[in-house]
C-alpha cells in the first residue's frame, strides 16, 4: 500500500517507528535487555563493564533510546541514574505484536 505525501500515517505507526529506529543497534538492544534485568537504576559507568563499548559511546546510546522514551534518567549528582521505562517498553512489544 502507497501513502502519498498528502496522506498522514497512524499515530501508532510513527510511534512503532520511532521504537524501532532507536532500537536499530544491537548496543542499544543490549543495554535495554540489560536495564529491563536491573531492579534498581543503573549508571552509565556500569554499563561499561557490562558491554564491550566505550562510554562515550553507550552515552549516546543512551540518549537515543531516553529521547524516545524507551530508559528515563534521573540525575543523582554527578551522575545519571538510568532505568527501563517499563511502560513504553510494553508498548512497543504490544505495537511490534501487531506489526509481526
Amino acid at each position: 500500500m502507497a501513502f502519498s505525501k498528502a496522506e498522514e500515517f497512524e499515530e501508532k505507526d510513527i510511534l512503532a517507528a520511532r521504537f524501532a529506529k532507536a532500537l536499530s543497534h544491537p548496543a542499544r538492544i543490549a543495554i535495554v535487555r540489560l536495564l529491563a534485568n536491573h531492579n534498581a537504576c543503573c549508571y552509565c559507568g556500569d554499563l561499561t563493564t557490562e558491554l564491550p563499548i566505550a562510554q562515550s559511546t553507550i552515552s549516546q546510546h543512551l540518549k537515543a533510546l531516553k529521547d524516545v522514551g524507551l530508559i528515563d534518567g534521573e540525575i543523582a549528582p554527578p551522575k545519571v541514574c538510568y532505568r527501563i521505562n517499563r511502560e513504553n517498553l510494553l508498548l512497543a512489544k504490544k505495537l511490534f505484536s501487531e506489526l509481526l
